[in-house]
């Protein structure tokens, strides 16, 4: 379901996941082929989206076994939605799949090492205390040079192992500890909230740094909740359906009180209040709060209010002025900048120019196009742990891709993506480096204030 989608209330089969008008949808063109990276890189059809819409009708139907075939094509898929951009029918592919899984997963046992695996990455992933326990012991290694020496060690290792033990920051960063509210350095312009996060305070501390940085010189009072959490996406994706309103009914207590008497209003006043996300996959999955809540009476009318004021960053940016913040005349080295799009901005959200706009404006930097810019590079939330083969190949695949464009850096809007690209990268033994926007625009601030 694209942002903006409202709740789906058509019926729904009795032991079914999803309306049977919902599949016949798809008028079976097949013009999602070439925007799905899967069958790209197969060249199946049970591996495309329309194979996979012929496997959940059947699945539903009744007329397929649910077997570890099938749940294999189906876990394949990276909910990228490349399909829903490319779709002429408007097909509404991932609200079908994120149906599916919940009830695949009620259904179908997997193996012991992949509840292992499964159970470790939500265990972990989601839950920024644990998280932060984890990662404090390889902050020492890294400190005593044992990562480095691993990493150095890592060069002579088969690719599939390079790019599994590169899939680790490099280097781990300080973890983000942001204040509840941060002044601007100009002129108030607006009072905004932050989605702080989960993986991102945690594994990429700077670049949420350098968001409280470049929203502050714009003109922003910055509001970070401190009873705030993981937006949900990796439950929902993994088919935790029920976990993933959990973390959405947590946020909106924290983001939306039910003591405040006009929701986001009672902030500021006479402004629309945005709530602003810096990783493209939150963002995209609290724009639909509001359907993921609908049939929650305690929620839903919040969860809709929340979901209407959710901007990316960039967005935000863009919306605030048209002129970026200002940067400094000599703000970067970088000369050729690539950038790659984050699925869940560009195909769940529609968000491609604001990013790109911003980048152009740092001077010395030179866009320069990439082939399959908008192919999912095998993130996914986490994908890349779920499915490491097919990520390390979709990675490579993007690795080709920045290589032919001669850039010198690669710059996103997503962290799961910097973290996939750059250890596809380093695997490759290519010495391009990946950004976040909001890094290199804090960068280029001018050093009175700027950055962090």
């Amino acid at each position: 379901m694209s942002a903006g989608d409202t709740h789906d209330t058509r019926p729904v089969p009795a032991g079914g996941f999803a309306p049977e008008a919902a599949f016949l949808e798809c008028v079976h063109c097949g013009l999602c082929h070439g925007a799905c990276p899967t069958y790209v890189e197969l060249g199946t059809e049970a591996d495309s989206p329309r194979g996979r819409i012929h496997l959940m009708r059947a699945l539903q139907d009744g007329t397929l076994a649910l077997d570890a075939d099938v749940v294999r094509h189906l876990d394949l898929c990276l909910g990228c939605r490349g399909c829903e951009t490319a779709c002429p029918s408007g097909v509404r592919y991932g609200s079908l799949i994120e149906a599916a899984r919940p009830w695949i997963e009620a259904r179908h046992r997997r193996g012991v090492v992949a509840r292992a695996r499964r159970r470790l990455a939500l265990a972990l992933l989601p839950d920024r205390r644990r998280m932060h326990l984890v990662l404090a012991p390889l902050r020492v290694l890294e400190q005593l040079g044992v990562l480095a020496l691993l990493r150095r060690v890592a060069r002579g290792l088969p690719p599939r192992w390079r790019y599994q033990l590169h899939l680790l920051p490099d280097p781990l960063t300080r973890a983000a500890e942001i204040p509840s509210e941060t002044a601007p350095t100009s002129g108030e312009r607006a009072r905004v909230q932050l989605l702080v996060g989960c993986v991102m305070p945690e594994l990429f501390g700077d670049t949420v740094r350098s968001t409280v940085t470049v929203l502050a010189r714009a003109g922003c009072r910055v509001l970070a909740p401190a009873a705030q959490g993981c937006c949900g996406a990796l439950a929902l994706h993994a088919g935790d359906r029920a976990a993933a309103q959990r973390c959405a009914r947590a946020n909106v207590d924290a983001f939306e009180p039910a003591n405040a008497p006009s929701g986001a209003a009672a902030l500021s006043p006479g402004t629309a209040t945005a709530l602003v996300v810096n990783a493209a996959g939150c963002g995209a999955m609290m724009k639909e709060y509001g359907a993921l809540l609908a049939d929650d009476p305690a929620y839903a009318a919040r969860a809709a209010r929340l979901a209407a004021r959710v901007r990316d960053a960039t967005e935000l940016l863009c919306e605030l002025t048209a002129a970026p913040p200002p940067v400094a005349s000599d703000a970067t080295a970088f000369r050729r900048v690539a950038y790659h799009d984050p699925c869940h901005l560009a195909h769940a959200q529609g968000i491609r120019a604001a990013p790109r706009a911003l980048l152009a404006a740092i001077p010395g930097i030179i866009l320069v196009p990439m082939a399959d810019e908008d192919l999912c590079c095998g993130s996914a939330g986490h994908y890349n742990v779920m499915q490491p083969e097919m990520a390390r190949r979709l990675v490579a695949r993007k690795v080709e891709a920045i290589r032919a464009s001669g850039a010198d850096v690669v710059a996103t809007a997503n962290a799961g993506c910097a973290l996939q690209l750059e250890a596809g990268l380093r695997a490759a033994g290519l010495s391009t480096r990946v950004r976040h926007v909001l890094d290199l625009l804090a960068e280029a601030l001018p050093a009175a204030g700027g950055r962090r």
